[in-house]
């Protein structure tokens, strides 16, 4: 009789959960955009259409100031919208997954990994979009660049590892995507997106600090509209962040997964 080796047998596992979560990538990044004579276009337009608003607030009616506003705008407006949709639509995953969960020996971690990178292909494709044109605009294009994939790597650390957590709340508090939606509007006010950090107040200098997108933030346009390195600092804060909350955000989905199959 052969003898299993569990190195062999967390390999085949490993390979299992790949193949599910590249099958769930494309399922959901179909469903997304089925039927859509425009497809994935529409995830350029829909930012398009928020950067001509606030453009149109900030820029022109409160007169930012800012030079290139649109450009600055826009660069801040890509990592948080990555963010902000995938704990978002990370929340219900669970339940719109829950005859996958119940019936089957699925996994239902992979869900909010799937989410992300589903969404991250919009992402990438819309950054080297903007990359190229404000490189035409700017005259330049910042070789650190190249880093981007860098700070993209903690940011989806971070926004799975919240993902994990409010789709587990949700399993069992079917609110909690509601709170979600409430709170990343919130957060977005307290990211400096659309004004300068200079322009907060003195106390909102420690709620920046104290926010990972704002790290974030602050490297994408460094990258893509500066010439120089982001700040090793910024890059080692979200790692810092993303790499606890994804750790604590597996713990906890571990733990309540154990009701699931019972609560779905």
């Amino acid at each position: 009789m052969p003898v299993r080796i569990p190195g062999s047998l967390f390999a085949r596992n490993l390979i299992e959960r790949r193949t599910l979560i590249v099958q769930l990538v494309k399922r959901d990044f179909r469903q997304r955009y089925i039927g859509s004579s425009a497809g994935w276009l529409w995830s350029l337009i829909h930012p398009l259409v928020l950067l001509a608003s606030y453009t149109f607030i900030f820029d022109i009616c409160m007169k930012s100031g800012e030079k290139n506003y649109p450009l600055v705008l826009f660069a801040g407006m890509l990592p948080w919208l990555l963010f902000a949709e995938t704990v978002q639509r990370s929340s219900g995953s669970l339940v719109d997954q829950a005859n996958l969960i119940t019936k089957t020996m699925f996994p239902s971690e992979i869900v909010p990994v799937a989410v992300f990178l589903s969404l991250l292909i919009s992402h990438l494709l819309t950054v080297v979009l903007f990359a190229v044109v404000a490189g035409l605009i700017l005259g330049h294009m910042n070789p650190m660049l190249l880093l981007l994939p860098v700070f993209v790597l903690f940011l989806g650390l971070f926004a799975v590892g919240l993902g994990w957590i409010t789709s587990a709340l949700h399993v069992y508090l079917r609110d909690t995507a509601q709170v979600v939606t409430v709170i990343l509007t919130f957060w977005m006010w307290i990211t400096p997106i659309f004004l300068a950090e200079s322009r907060y107040p003195a106390w909102g200098h420690f709620v920046i600090s104290a926010n990972p997108l704002a790290y974030v933030v602050r490297a994408y346009r460094t990258m893509i509209l500066g010439q120089a390195m982001p700040s090793v600092g910024d890059l080692g804060w979200i790692a810092l962040f993303g790499t606890l909350t994804f750790v604590v955000g597996g713990l906890f989905f571990r733990y309540l997964k154990r009701g699931f199959a019972d609560v779905l």
